[in-house]
């Protein structure tokens, strides 16, 4: 694998879980880890189920597409809880998917969750997306993608820390032009 393969990193933007209606989902187009080159953006309803339509259209519209490689997502769900279909996703674009997530998810609390907000059909998707595994100290899901190639994009994409650096600028680009300026970690 080249150390300027191209990985498209997708995060949401801040937004007020109270006010806010729709909510912007950022990608950064990279080499590697070393270098973007271009931005992409979506809306999507908050706590809706249009994620994996709207993610999708947005990046087989892209001039990107026919150079990125694989796609990498900062946790399962944007907007709150509107759930990523991670096999739909790759299966439209056809392009392997990662979901990374920073600490292990507490699926009961999750659950919990769905079924407080009477979203219980999607506790299927969450559990749809497969088998969770540590690499390093993140885990990640996968699709369409084995683990040993996944720990290579992730070993490539990883240049600050132990975060994918276009995860982590897609963090700060969306929480920037949301809330005028860049906050968290990613």
């Amino acid at each position: 694998m080249k150390k300027e393969a191209r990985i498209l990193g997708i995060d949401d933007a801040s937004f007020d879980k109270h006010k806010d209606k729709e909510v912007l989902v950022i990608g950064t187009m990279y080499r590697g880890g070393d270098f973007m080159d271009g931005l992409v953006s979506c809306w999507v309803t908050k706590d809706g189920n249009d994620s994996t339509e709207k993610i999708s259209e947005m990046i087989n519209k892209s001039k990107f597409k026919p150079q990125l490689q694989l796609i990498m997502l900062d946790g399962i769900a944007v907007g709150g809880f509107n759930v990523v279909d991670l096999k739909e996703l790759s299966i439209k674009t056809g392009l392997p998917v990662i979901n990374v997530i920073r600490n292990y998810p507490d699926y009961k609390k999750i659950f919990s969750a769905l079924k407080k907000i009477g979203q219980e059909e999607k506790i299927k998707l969450i559990e749809k997306a497969g088998e969770v595994h540590k690499v390093n100290d993140i885990y990640v899901q996968l699709t369409g993608i084995s683990l040993e190639d996944a720990k290579e994009f992730l070993r490539i994409s990883c240049v600050r820390g132990n975060y994918p650096e276009p995860i982590r600028i897609a963090h700060l680009i969306g929480s920037g032009i949301i809330a005028g300026e860049s906050h968290g970690r990613a």
